[in-house]
């Protein structure tokens, strides 16, 4: 992060934990800045540009906010939250069930007066603004306790894979689950660095090529602002805030996907039963463009992912081990994938690199293909990036450059002439549906650890792995056993 944004996010998040001594969490403070920042961009827009700053009603703009103080400050901050969730765009996606979570009106005024008003944002760098943002989100991940960990993907990761993918200009790149937007935001930089992109082309980067959906308002809201301080999106927000992806079947397709779906296994809903308590109760979707019906989250995403393809549209998932393992609906969509798709890609990731605990995940390529009598999918090549790995996300953090290998043997340049390594092995059509359940769950490397306890990791990432074991085995007797009750 470049000095300029890594200072602004230290002066924001300083007074955040001024903030948290009144019980304000992490993700409610980006939440609230979020807010504030985008008013201030837009009063500041207004006066370079009245044309096309963002149209915020008067009476609830940025200078309604800076007169004010005290509890009159705090009244009319809750009405401008509240009439603002009522507009249209993007305006009413940053905005939507919006609430102000700052009950001391002197320390909201200080952030108002103090901290966002005596900087000029839209002087900033984009990049700076950007990575500010960024660098907030990522605290924000970080925070154990906000759970918010499940909808920020590691930026190394994320990099490597669009690196991999290469998006080109004029293309459209969706993600169906884009919590804070890392995917789109990626994507974008990458068109954007990799091309001479002329006016047309920099206008439909900007506008028309990346779209995404989130069900979870508040994350919704994150990565509207995210992409927004970024430069990117126009008065209509690029993001679907409060919609659930898997609902219906896509009206529009896409060149790329690129996304990592919400972890857990089952798709479920909150209802409150005749004794008035809450229980969850398991989600089924029933779509004629799905070949399996399921509860299971995961290949829900995974069939939803090949619908939203244009055919020779490509795509990228993040997995978890279980859609390459799971039978009866999973073998189904697996058989269904292999022939109907061409899938030549699997990265095998490590664990320790997410925020959300108890996670084992893989990266999934394939490109959708027109009918076929014959499987499109000759060769799947897997790349073991798990066994002998170890990572943490405080003393061992995944970096960009670990994956210098992986992209190397993807070949992006012509995957057709890829090589084997002791990481990379190729797997022929008819291999795989020889395996048990076309089980793809894949491993040949030796774990060093098992034999030589010289070559044991350090005990905390020991330690951490465990924990993400039991997490993880804790998360399926769960499931298991709210089964059972029904």
């Amino acid at each position: 992060m470049a000095n300029g944004s890594s200072a602004i996010v230290q002066k924001l998040w300083n007074y955040c934990n001024i903030l948290r001594d009144d019980g304000l969490s992490y993700g409610d403070y980006v939440e609230q800045l979020t807010f504030l920042l985008f008013l201030k961009m837009a009063d500041e827009k207004k006066q370079i540009d009245t044309k096309h700053a963002p149209a915020i009603p008067g009476d609830y703009d940025w200078q309604s906010l800076v007169d004010l103080e005290g509890e009159a400050l705090e009244i009319h901050y809750r009405k401008t939250l509240e009439n603002l969730g009522k507009q249209r765009g993007m305006l009413g996606i940053i905005f939507r069930k919006a609430q102000n979570k700052i009950q001391d009106p002197a320390k909201l005024r200080r952030l108002i007066a103090d901290l966002i008003d005596r900087e000029n944002w839209i002087s900033l760098d984009v990049d700076v603004k950007g990575d500010a943002y960024e660098g907030l989100l990522e605290k924000n991940a970080a925070d154990v306790k906000g759970g918010a960990g499940q909808y920020f993907t590691p930026r190394a990761l994320i990099r490597a894979i669009v690196d991999v993918m290469r998006p080109a200009p004029g293309q459209t790149i969706h993600d169906p689950a884009c919590g804070t937007g890392g995917f789109l935001l990626a994507a974008h930089d990458y068109v954007s660095q990799h091309n001479s992109l002329d006016k047309n082309q920099k206008r439909q980067l900007k506008i028309e090529a990346l779209s995404g959906v989130e069900i979870v308002d508040a994350a919704a809201r994150l990565c509207v602002m995210n992409l927004y301080l970024h430069g990117i999106g126009g008065d209509d927000s690029p993001i679907q805030g409060g919609t659930d992806s898997l609902a219906s079947a896509p009206s529009t397709n896409y060149e790329m996907v690129l996304t990592n779906p919400p972890f857990g296994k089952k798709s479920s809903i909150t209802i409150v039963n005749e004794e008035g308590e809450q229980a969850r109760e398991t989600l089924t979707y029933l779509r004629d463009d799905f070949w399996a019906t399921t509860s299971n989250k995961q290949l829900n995403f995974l069939q939803h992912v090949k619908s939203l393809l244009k055919i020779h549209g490509r795509a990228a998932i993040v997995v978890p081990d279980n859609v390459l393992f799971e039978g009866g609906a999973g073998e189904t969509v697996r058989k269904k994938l292999l022939h109907e798709c061409e899938v030549h890609t699997l990265l095998r990731l490590p664990t320790g690199i997410f925020y959300a605990q108890g996670v084992k995940a893989n990266v999934l390529f394939f490109d959708r293909k027109p009918a076929s009598e014959t499987p499109w999918t000759k060769t799947l090549w897997i790349y073991d990036f798990r066994t002998n790995q170890h990572f943490t996300l405080k003393t061992n953090s995944l970096q960009r450059s670990d994956l210098d290998d992986f992209v190397a043997c993807y070949h992006p340049e012509n995957r057709h002439e890829r090589k084997e390594t002791d990481r990379f092995k190729c797997f022929a059509y008819e291999d795989l549906l020889k395996r048990d359940k076309v089980n793809l769950d894949i491993f040949w490397l030796k774990d060093e650890s098992l034999e030589d306890s010289a070559n044991l990791p350090d005990p905390d990432v020991i330690a951490a792995e465990i924990a993400e074991d039991l997490e993880a085995a804790l998360d399926q007797f769960s499931q298991i056993a709210a089964d059972l009750k029904k």
